[in-house]
């Protein structure tokens, strides 16, 4: 996700929200997302994207907790 443009602190806060649910697949197709310096906004885009709208779910639905401070992974 750092590859991606995304900071680090919200990196690892979805990370480790994703990896829990989204598949080894899924997770592959996200790391081709590399790229420059990206909002959230930008990244949940990309995903948009390809077209897979369980990603999607787990994707948005972390960069909000994520950016919000409200992800347990982020305290």
């Amino acid at each position: 996700m750092r590859d991606a443009g995304l900071s680090e602190a919200n990196a690892h806060c979805m990370a480790a929200r994703m990896t829990d649910r989204l598949s080894l697949v899924q997770l592959y197709h996200l790391r081709q997302l590399r790229g420059e310096k990206r909002t959230l906004t930008d990244y949940v885009n990309a995903v948009r994207k390809q077209g897979d709208r369980d990603a999607l779910s787990v994707v948005a639905g972390s960069a909000f907790l994520c950016s919000t401070g409200l992800a347990p992974e982020k305290r």
